[in-house]
């Protein structure tokens, strides 16, 4: 399985390499060259879902290429592993940190400042046969407004920043690692799934967060939440917002879930459905459901979670609910 692995890593690797420094006229060539025809590509809203590599490089790739020149990816954590979700059947790899660029031409309706941007990103790539046959890209499109001025979320209980990799500096794992660190980490992931799903059985949100968390975990939330460290401070800015003004929460499923080494994560197209019953986000109140796409990229530490990045397409969030923000730019 180790060859496996670390050949699908190799695989991304070379992929994103070719594509972070092809021309965009040149672009086709080499995504045909990694991908399959039938290649399956999700991204957050207004991009969705696209099937082939040609529709990819027209909805995403032509207006980013566009709108950012001298594009950098700034990678912070790389893994790999097999899915849980399917058996582990499939193998699929992981990136996560900024796209750096110069801001120069609007992007989705978003206008530029001709000055560096930092857009968050995080990846999901299932590989067969050393070609990419599945991709969920996620991008935090509220920081990159944030970056411009723009603040369509006035309520953040969180702090907005342009958020660093791991405290412990290890997130690249090039490298084959430990099985049994990939199982102790996804294990515990699973842990802490069940005690959200189940919170009722514990006392107090500190009980519950304990089990699974150190006491002072960093929780990188997306613009529009932000982000927060420490227990204490966690249920203060997000966990009691979210769970007093959201009604009606349904647990939808993972599309993948894996860890490898002290690293791992998941993403689901949507995870939760939610009623924003309680004006969630300082929008309206809303009584039927909205949908969350969400990535969670989590590093252990020991016997406990230090470190979690949460990625949310929250435009297509709030579009449930008739906010169309890009609209309203």
């Amino acid at each position: 399985m180790t060859d496996e692995i670390q050949q699908a890593k190799a695989t991304v690797l070379n992929w994103q390499k070719s594509t972070d420094s092809a021309k965009l006229a040149d672009l086709a060539t080499v995504m045909a060259a990694f991908t399959t025809d039938d290649y399956l590509w999700r991204g957050v809203h207004p991009f969705h879902e696209q099937n082939g590599p040609d529709s990819v490089i027209r909805a995403f790739y032509t207006p980013f290429r566009t709108a950012f020149s001298a594009v950098q990816r700034r990678q912070d954590i790389f893994f790999a592993a097999k899915n849980e979700i399917d058996g582990f059947s499939s193998v699929w790899v992981v990136s996560m940190g900024h796209f750096l660029g110069l801001f120069d031409k609007p992007f989705v309706g978003i206008p530029p400042h001709q000055k560096i941007a930092m857009l968050r990103y995080a990846e999901f790539h299932k590989i067969e046969e050393g070609k990419l046959v599945e991709t969920a890209l996620f991008i935090d499109l509220l920081h990159l407004m944030a970056q411009v001025g723009l603040t369509p979320i006035s309520s953040q209980t969180g702090m907005h920043l342009v958020q660093p990799g791991p405290h412990s500096h290890d997130g690249l794992l090039f490298d084959p690692q430990a099985k049994q660190d990939g199982e102790a980490t996804l294990a515990l992931i699973n842990r802490m799934i069940g005690d959200i799903n189940h919170h009722g059985q514990f006392s107090t949100p500190q009980e519950e967060l304990r089990q699974c968390w150190h006491e002072d975990m960093l929780w990188w939330g997306p613009t529009g939440i932000g982000a927060t460290f420490t227990i204490e401070r966690y249920i203060q800015q997000h966990q009691r917002p979210f769970r007093t003004q959201n009604e009606g929460r349904r647990f939808n499923g993972h599309i993948c879930r894996m860890a490898e080494g002290q690293y791992g994560g998941f993403f689901g197209w949507p995870n939760l459905s939610l009623k924003p019953t309680g004006g969630y986000l300082g929008m309206p109140p809303y009584h039927d459901y909205a949908d969350m796409r969400v990535v969670d990229i989590y590093r252990r530490e020991g016997d406990k979670l230090a470190e979690n990045w949460i990625f949310i397409d929250m435009l297509h969030f709030l579009n449930m609910q008739g906010q169309d923000i890009l609209k309203q730019i």
